[in-house]
């Protein structure tokens, strides 16, 4: 096979600005997409300090600044007002909680994602994906947004793995949506610290979304608890079953009903929006990069035959492309603490209650990562390169002990799909559409995804030939 000759690209994003903006111009710019907020100095500098009407803020950038405030002095920084304001929804659920209420559903959870039970879940992620496939083909030729389809495929994916059949009886992306675009809005009133009582524009507008997906939830609690009730010996064995029948073992005491509805809401929201978008990234990425493109498609082609129980570990390059992917668009765009107590952080001053910022977005953008930081190269992230890259200069799902429990979930769902993707289609994008990341928590591409769906030419060729030779 001819060598192909590896070229790097710079996918879109904002250009940093040269000075922070005034006031008012931030607050309308952290509205509308914070990502656009970003000054030179933020990648280049380890900190940047900026006074905020309410609170001063430090951007870290530095990988040992964020290896202390997301683990070694873990302590001292907990979950700011401002995110517990955003995410009230989620109270009480493992994004928000803390103390030994966050231990001890952690602990819980811990062994539903650990890397042998995701791996036990691959065939049922492959059996989503074939679906999947299947469901292109019938549309070949097609205009399809990827975005939303994504979407799909993450859905039934969590309803196949850890939540069964529940999940999917509604239609229930349209709420999602909208809860997740309300959720990751920075409110104006936030950015003043109003008080709580005075209601939040974006959040109102979610508040239909909010009660339909409650709704869907407390019945998927009410119906699994009826089943347990009539069949003690149930064989399904997933999150939701986990979450009920979990006891505090010092105190023997079960999650709420609230504790429940927020995981499972948690991972429902979280869990399929942050995948979709991973896949969503490196579909266009790979529509971009032919060379990458092909390295992709013929390993894929080269491993199509290999169990779905061991086929993630033989998938590199398209491993390495999904991590490259993470890199430029992290699904989790920036992560905020408070500092308790008086700390140094790269060697700059930090008061107590100052909010501390980490933005993967920005950290993986750094000049530290090189010149060509801003590029797409996911040669970086194959064996070789990626022992070298600061655990905590990477960090698209976390890191410590708070780090994203389904890491390992998300990168395998991913890189399953992306390889039979690219090996079944040639993806090329909407004339006219112009793509643009867009942060609501997650960055998503802004006006969705539309991208012509054709099945590869080969594939074509070989079913005309079939019905030929059967006419």
């Amino acid at each position: 096979m001819m060598q192909l000759v590896h070229r790097s690209f710079r996918p879109p994003a904002p250009v940093p600005r040269l000075h922070t903006p005034r006031s008012i111009e931030l607050i309308r710019t952290l509205w509308h997409n914070p990502i656009e907020a970003w000054t030179q100095a933020h990648f280049e500098q380890p900190v940047v300090k900026t006074r905020l009407p309410f609170c001063d803020v430090v951007v870290v950038n530095s990988a040992s600044a964020v290896r202390r405030v997301l683990s070694d002095n873990t302590e001292n920084y907990c979950k700011d007002p401002f995110q517990k304001r955003m995410l009230a929804v989620l109270s009480h659920g493992l994004l928000t909680a803390e103390g030994p209420q966050w231990r001890f559903q952690r602990k819980l959870m811990t062994p539903l994602f650990r890397p042998a039970s995701v791996k036990g879940m691959a065939r049922a992620m492959a059996g989503v994906v074939d679906d999947v496939v299947k469901h292109w083909s019938a549309r070949d030729g097609s205009v399809i947004d990827i975005a939303e389809e994504t979407t799909d495929l993450a859905l039934e994916v969590l309803a196949a793995t850890i939540f069964s059949a529940e999940l999917t009886k509604r239609n229930l992306r349209p709420a999602l949506r909208t809860y997740f675009d309300a959720l990751g809005q920075i409110d104006p009133f936030d950015l003043l610290d109003l008080p709580d009582f005075i209601p939040r524009i974006s959040r109102l507008r979610a508040s239909p979304a909010i009660r339909l997906l409650h709704s869907a939830i407390d019945e998927m609690i009410a119906a699994r608890e009826q089943t347990l009730e009539e069949d003690r010996a149930t064989t399904t064995h997933d999150l939701l079953l986990l979450l009920i029948r979990a006891r505090d073992p010092e105190t023997g005491q079960r999650l709420t009903g609230r504790e429940v509805r927020a995981n499972i809401l948690t991972f429902m929201a979280a869990g399929h929006e942050s995948t979709a978008n991973a896949i969503t990234w490196t579909l266009y990425l790979l529509s971009r990069s032919p060379e990458w493109h092909e390295r992709v498609r013929v390993e894929a082609d080269r491993e199509t035959h290999t169990p779905p129980e061991s086929l993630f570990g033989r998938l590199t390059v398209t491993r390495a492309v999904v991590e490259e992917s993470l890199r430029l668009y992290p699904p989790l765009a920036a992560i905020s603490r408070m500092a308790r107590n008086d700390d140094e952080l790269a060697g700059i001053h930090v008061k107590a209650g100052t909010i501390i910022v980490i933005s993967p977005y920005v950290l993986h953008r750094h000049r530290s990562w090189g010149l060509g930081a801003d590029q797409f190269d996911p040669s970086r992230f194959l064996p070789g390169s990626r022992e070298h890259i600061d655990r905590y200069a990477y960090l698209p799902f976390g890191a410590g002990p708070r780090g994203c429990i389904g890491s390992v979930f998300a990168l395998q769902e991913a890189t399953l799909a992306v390889a039979a993707i690219t090996r079944n289609f040639e993806l090329t994008l909407q004339p006219g559409h112009t793509v643009w990341p867009v942060h609501r928590i997650t960055l998503r591409p802004g006006g969705g995804l539309p991208m012509l769906v054709r099945r590869r030419v080969s594939d074509r060729r070989e079913t005309v030939v079939r019905k030929l030779r059967y006419a």
